[in-house]
């Protein structure tokens, strides 16, 4: 029960077989187009990396990070073999320039009293000393990680305790190392606040926990998890290193921050908060320090161009709101900040950098809106606009919009979803076959899978992979066992990967292509004990409602009462027409069933499908018939594991 309660135990190899092959070097094409890029690349001005580099007071001086077991679940140093050369052929010449001072680690002084912890996660942690302890934004990802960083701060500043912890937002990288720089029992008890933008809970619930198991499994290729730093291998994720191992914790919030200009004492630091609802997450908010004339942008404003519909999997974002937001900065910070800090990449210094880097990427989301729009209003699909948008000079040109996490491609896919949806208008597009099928007939229509492996191989030779991909795609998914069909899509995928800019599409290809040739290696969860056990019951008794099969439940009705006994609550479940209901506070005047027990019993009824006879020797207390709660467990899906991607 202390172990990931639904990690995703993902398989040493594919359902298939693994076909091992060795990576390949860059071809002539993909040398060509680095080559290309390096050429158009703006004028390098050192401003960045004089940026990233201001105030650096040390590291750890071991740069392995490990969980309580030993286990290493962090490396400081894996990215010291880039050096200070040029990039390889392997590497697109601008991410190796953007990786080179992501790379840093350690800790920074940021202006008084104020720091930042960077390298340590996909994220950062900042330190403002309050009157009493360390006020501290955005925990990092996991426990391990954040108890790291904060035996830095400690060792470099002087032991405090924490009085305050804020998370900027809902995402993982935010809230995940919590219980690495607190106790609980003193949240509860009053002596450390934790704050959040209204709606966290919810939010945390919505990503983490009810679409978390397949977002975590796109996540890997999203994150490149599963593959090793390196030339021909992972370079970081274009906002941060990459996402390490170790705990994910959860400690709920004891303040909502609710609207903009809300201003807050946290242990004598006055703090403003600006809410950006919706936009790089659907609960967020910035934070002002007026003492120190510091504006924390939290992840709206970063050293790249964001994602409007992350590749991982999320809610799609609203582009023109996020503009708006960081023009609404602008007015609100820009004239009263010296220095703007994100929760990741490092600091801008000065009241033009400042209100530079806002209006700058203000107008790279104002753009990458408007002009998707304009096109799709023309009657141009999302792929056409994906094709031909790309962003003017005057913006396009300016490092912190440079697609190093979003691209303009995906991004203006995910404008037209907003307002569009999925479908193009195409009626060939409304009712296609599923993609194994639909292969199958494509392999067919081109003469059969020699003809079309000369086709691919004719367009590799060209250098033109992404056709040479997309006709091997429809051989894989036709015939997953055609070993030369998965080497060659594995060879295309790896030179796109080696061309791309952003750090993101260079992992999924990359990822793509490793798992063709050696299978699926276990993967991340999103998911952990502690972070669940900090949502609400409602919640996740509708993330377990998802997990209903109604080939298995059929016609059944159902009626049961859940008393939480820990937690002083009751839920009516109702199941009927496949579908199961849960209300809060309330029960059925006749239940079939009651089942009453601390939540954690629950979980493991629910979650892990723990015998429900086993749970009653531990406690869960089953009052009427039994079978009720045995076909309501049967019929829940096991929380679910590893499913393929590069291949069907």
């Amino acid at each position: 029960m202390q172990k990931f309660l639904c990690a995703i135990l993902l398989s040493t190899a594919s359902a298939t077989g693994a076909f091992a092959q060795d990576a390949k070097p860059a071809s002539d094409a993909t040398i060509a187009a680095q080559r290309s890029m390096a050429a158009q690349l703006p004028v390098e001005d050192g401003r960045d990396l004089e940026f990233a580099d201001r105030g650096f007071l040390g590291s750890l001086a071991d740069p392995i990070i490990t969980n309580k077991d030993g286990k290493p679940v962090w490396n400081l140093g894996a990215y010291d073999w880039m050096g200070n050369g040029a990039s390889p052929d392997t590497v697109n010449p601008s991410l190796w320039r953007h990786m080179g001072i992501l790379r840093k680690h350690g800790l920074y002084a940021v202006t008084d009293n104020m720091w930042q912890v960077r390298g340590f996660d996909v994220s950062n942690m900042t330190i403002i000393k309050g009157q009493t302890g360390w006020i501290i934004i955005d925990p990092l990802t996991s426990r391990d990680t954040a108890a790291a960083a904060m035996k830095l701060v400690n060792e470099k500043l002087g032991t405090r305790p924490v009085s305050a912890v804020i998370y900027s937002h809902s995402h993982g990288d935010h809230f995940g190392g919590v219980r690495g720089i607190v106790n609980e029992a003193d949240v509860k008890a009053g002596k450390v606040a934790i704050i959040a933008p209204e709606h966290f809970l919810a939010e945390t619930a919505s990503e983490n926990v009810m679409a978390g198991p397949a977002m975590s499994r796109r996540a890997t290729f999203q994150f490149g998890t599963n593959l090793t730093p390196g030339a021909q291998g992972q370079m970081g994720s274009g906002i941060g290193k990459g996402i390490g191992g170790g705990d994910i914790t959860l400690i709920p919030p004891t303040i909502d921050i609710r609207k903009t200009g809300e201003v807050r004492e946290i242990d004598g630091v006055n703090l403003e908060f600006q809410m950006v609802p919706e936009t790089e997450a659907p609960a967020e908010m910035n934070v002002y320090i007026p003492a120190a004339r510091t504006f924390l942008a939290a992840e709206i404003a970063t050293c790249s161009l964001h994602n409007i519909l992350t590749p991982r999997g999320a809610k799609v974002r609203d582009t023109l709101s996020w503009s708006g937001f960081l023009n609404e900065a602008v007015n609100l910070y820009g004239d009263r900040s010296d220095i703007m800090i994100s929760s990741h990449c490092w600091p801008r210094f000065g009241q033009s950098e400042v209100k530079g880097s806002l209006s700058g990427q203000r107008d790279n989301y104002r753009y990458l809106h408007d002009q998707t729009v304009r096109m799709m209003n023309k009657g141009m699909t999302q792929a056409e606009i994906a094709e031909v948008l790309k962003a003017p000079p005057a913006i396009g040109d300016q490092w912190f919009n440079k697609g190093y996490y979003g691209t303009y491609s995906h991004n203006s896919k995910a404008v037209y979803q907003y307002y569009l949806g999925w479908y193009d208008a195409v009626p060939a597009n409304l009712n296609p076959h599923p993609p194994e099928i639909r292969a199958a007939k494509m392999v067919a229509a081109m003469g059969g899978a020699k003809k079309l492996l000369a086709a691919a191989k004719k367009a590799m030779k060209a250098g033109d992979y992404r056709w040479s991909s997309d006709l091997l795609n429809q051989l894989v998914f036709a015939d997953p066992k055609n070993v030369e069909g998965r080497a060659l899509l594995a060879d295309s995928y790896e030179q796109q990967g080696f061309q791309a800019e952003s750090a993101i599409w260079r992992n999924m290809f990359l990822t793509g292509a490793a798992e063709l040739r050696h299978g699926i290696k276990a993967g991340i969860s999103s998911q952990s004990i502690d972070m669940i056990s900090a949502i609400p019951t409602g919640l996740l008794l509708d993330s377990v409602a998802t997990r209903l099969d109604p080939t298995i439940i059929g016609n059944t009705s159902l009626n049961l009462n859940f008393v939480i006994s820990d937690r002083k609550e009751t839920a009516k479940i109702t199941v009927g027409n496949a579908v199961m209901i849960s209300e809060m506070g309330t029960g059925h005047a006749a239940p079939a069933v009651t089942v009453t027990g601390p939540r954690q019993l629950f979980l493991a009824l629910l979650f892990l499908k723990m015998p429900a006879a086993q749970l009653q020797m531990a406690g869960l207390k089953i009052e009427g018939d039994r079978s009720v709660v045995d076909t309501l467990q049967a019929a829940l899906d096991p929380m679910p594991g590893a499913f393929n991607i590069a291949e069907p």
